[in-house]
């Protein structure tokens, strides 16, 4: 959605007696509908633009490779303020989109409020914690390689400060900061992980602003996830000399004097596969999680000629006991609050 498109315009255009369909083309000149099989029909609602070499492109790539392999109309939407996920998730649904993602845990409400009402619809929220007769949930793993970045970000920290930057906070930013913090602490029980959430995924101005924010409290090892604004830490931690992590894509030539690897995350992999369910029939209302067993949608990214080898064939050797299920992240309690920990077996 145009960043000049008030909200008051957008409701004003809502009550108006034109369709909803017309509605979204003045929200924004980006909603897209590219043609293919009439039989089929799959929309994407994004929180950004396609072109943030992140969160929002892989999800805009998902539903192309989606196109590709499965013959499907397909049609996207960008920047969706949150105020309005309802109204543009209904849309789809009233247009008779078969599939619709929404890309992002923030909309977890708005698919629960709207799925109700078109169940020849199915929703998936991507990063979601959400299921129903026609919800399902697509969610990386994102503790599993948060825990192996902790693990490099203990080794190579000085200040023995470490901190996590993301947009929002909900489950999924959550489990990733677990898997950090657990990742750290097992090399460093002492280590310090402090957090920050910007509120804004692409603002660039807060995300530099929050980055310097923590390296001045002592952090000297950053993980970010954030979408356009994801260059604006990278590059801040360069500027300072310290060191960061990339997210979702491969973000080492960003700033290869500051990222020591990257969590890669192959969202368009993982979306196709669930467009692909749903053409067969065969998509269940339930959570889908896709970690580390899958290397083609999980995996880390290149390391930085700054991680000493040692430290890369450590992390290297955790994740082969994490695939093995040698190392898991179980459901507990701690300072009365259910969260993850780990546990280790030698069979």
């Amino acid at each position: 959605m145009a960043a000049n498109f008030s909200r008051r315009k957008f409701l004003l255009y809502g009550s108006a007696t034109l369709s909803t369909s017309l509605l979204l083309k003045a929200c924004s000149s980006n909603s897209t509908t590219t043609g293919g099989s009439p039989g089929f029909k799959i929309a994407i609602a994004l929180p950004g633009v396609i072109s943030d070499q992140a969160w929002n492109q892989s999800g805009y790539e998902g539903v192309q490779l989606a196109k590709q392999k499965l013959g499907a109309e397909t049609s996207y939407v960008e920047q969706i303020a949150q105020a309005d996920q309802t109204e543009v998730l209904s849309d789809f649904a009233r247009r008779g989109y078969n599939l619709v993602f929404a890309h992002g845990g923030q909309f977890d409400a708005a698919i629960e409020q709207v799925a109700p009402q078109f169940p020849n619809t199915f929703f998936i929220g991507v990063n979601g914690a959400v299921n129903g007769s026609n919800i399902a949930a697509l969610r990386i793993d994102h503790l599993q390689a948060s825990y192996l970045c902790g693990i490099i970000a203990a080794s190579m920290t000085k200040s023995n400060q470490l901190a996590y930057i993301a947009g929002q906070q909900f489950d999924a930013t959550q489990q990733e900061l677990r898997g950090f913090e657990l990742g750290a602490k097992s090399l460093k029980p002492d280590i310090k992980i402090s957090s920050t959430f910007t509120g804004d995924w692409n603002d660039v101005a807060k995300a530099k602003e929050a980055t310097l924010a923590l390296i001045s409290s002592g952090a000297d090892v950053i993980y970010q996830w954030l979408d356009t604004a994801s260059a604006a830490v990278l590059q801040t931690a360069s500027d300072k000399g310290v060191y960061a992590f990339g997210n979702t894509k491969d973000q080492l030539e960003i700033a290869p004097k500051a990222v020591l690897t990257s969590a890669v995350k192959r969202l368009d992999l993982a979306i196709a596969y669930l467009a692909e369910l749903a053409k067969q029939n065969q998509l269940k209302g339930q959570i889908y999680t896709i970690g580390l067993e899958k290397p083609d949608i999980l995996s880390l990214g290149k390391f930085g000629a700054i991680v000493p080898e040692p430290i890369k064939q450590k992390t290297l050797n955790t994740k082969e006991e994490i695939v093995a299920k040698k190392i898991t992240f179980e459901k507990c309690q701690e300072g009365g609050k259910d969260t993850r920990c780990v546990k280790k077996t030698t069979a």
